[in-house]
């Protein structure tokens, strides 16, 4: 076993900065008119900016296998991989400084939070507070890990595994918050035609909410979006005229297209379907 030989707390305090300036990056809804389809969509569109900047930013790094390994570190008090005790220690200290005071932050290890010490922000409270608590960050940890990285970086080790963890912080916290827009997405539709969602509510049908949640050429029109997004964005730029004709990529574009295909569209249904299934209590 290797020692980490850095200080822990720099390397948490650093690392939280980061993820704290990637979370404000994105704009707040709030405004004297609260959340509505359209503004919601654009926050949607927003985020897919985010997750891409963050399937560039982890793509830097190889596989980085010792970053996942339990055995690898020894940490005092501490058994795990450095990219849980990184998230843990982050999500620690930005509990701390109120990030999870907004409802549109879900944290990965909620028992490990403790109370904020800062003034809490007066948010716009839109979410049913029965249904507000959905949190499926365990199913996003284990996709990220298991499915998406295995298709995003490439084999190797260069040593860099506290900068790895931190990509992966980043790109984990940007697809979480876009997975649980859901909840929004859900209280928006639902305020906007109640007498389409009750009725379904009530009889607890699944099936129906899913099918009255999926429109496919939406869907469609937002992997392709992404996919672009991801072509432009990843794309190494050179002056050389020469080199027009033969673009790189910094990762494979349709990685994007199969992570909102597979994963992050198929779970925002699903957190919105649980959050209506709620919306009544």
């Amino acid at each position: 076993m290797l020692m980490i030989r850095f200080p822990l707390m720099v390397l948490v305090l650093a690392i939280s900065t980061l993820g704290f300036r990637m979370a404000k990056a994105e704009p707040s809804l709030e405004s004297g008119n609260g959340y509505t389809l359209d503004s919601v969509r654009d926050a949607l569109v927003r985020q897919e900016d985010t997750i891409v900047y963050g399937l560039i930013e982890r793509a830097k790094f190889p596989s980085n296998f010792p970053t996942y390994d339990e055995n690898y570190t020894e940490i005092p008090g501490f058994y795990g991989s450095l990219v849980e005790f990184v998230v843990k220690n982050t999500e620690a200290i930005q509990a701390k400084t109120g990030r999870y005071k907004n409802p549109e932050e879900n944290p990965f290890f909620p028992e490990n939070l403790q109370p904020s010490f800062v003034p809490s922000y007066p948010f716009t409270q839109i979410l049913h507070f029965g249904a507000a608590s959905i949190n499926i960050n365990k199913s996003i940890w284990k996709m990220y890990f298991q499915e998406l990285l295995p298709l995003l970086v490439t084999a190797g080790d260069d040593g860099n595994y506290a900068q790895t963890a931190a990509s992966d912080l980043s790109l984990l916290q940007a697809i979480s918050r876009r997975i649980h827009y859901g909840k929004f997405v859900a209280e928006v539709k639902f305020r906007d035609s109640p007498q389409d969602y009750e009725p379904l509510i009530r009889a607890k049908d699944r099936e129906g909410l899913m099918k009255l949640l999926t429109f496919e050429s939406v869907e469609e029109m937002v992997k392709k979006r992404v996919e672009k997004k991801a072509m432009v964005f990843g794309q190494e730029v050179s002056l050389n005229r020469a080199d027009d004709n033969n673009v790189k990529h910094k990762f494979d574009p349709s990685v994007a297209s199969i992570l909102y295909q597979k994963w992050v569209i198929p779970l925002t249904k699903e957190v919105q379907v649980e959050y209506l299934l709620r919306r009544l209590d």
